[in-house]
């Protein structure tokens, strides 16, 4: 089942949600801003995207730049950021199986499917 993490305010989500749709196949929508990730979630999606937890991170959200910016995080600290404030986090995300990607730009998609 392919799965999209959506915020639907954000133009880049709603391009990729549409970019699902056109494959006519199975997926669901995940709006994680009003259903969030838990932290083994969170890990495990990580760990598909196979990158380091700041990768995920929208640097330039003012959360971030206010609480963060210049700190010396740790992975796990990183995590709980994006736990305690899901604005945080990339989007949108894309899993398919043990593969997920961030589709931006939407064509991304096609490495996963």
């Amino acid at each position: 089942m392919i799965t999209i993490y959506h915020n639907p305010r954000c133009t880049k989500s709603r391009e990729g949600l549409c970019e699902i749709e056109l494959l006519n196949r199975p997926f669901e929508i995940r709006k994680y801003l009003d259903e969030p990730f838990t932290k083994e979630e969170l890990i495990d999606v990580i760990k598909k995207l196979n990158i380091k937890p700041i990768e995920l991170v929208r640097t330039k959200e003012s959360i971030w730049v206010e609480k963060y910016k210049g700190k010396e995080l740790s992975d796990a600290q990183i995590i709980e950021a994006m736990l305690e404030n899901p604005k945080l986090i990339e989007r949108p995300i894309i899993v398919n199986g043990d593969k997920a990607v961030i589709a931006r730009p939407k064509e991304k998609i096609n490495e996963v499917i």
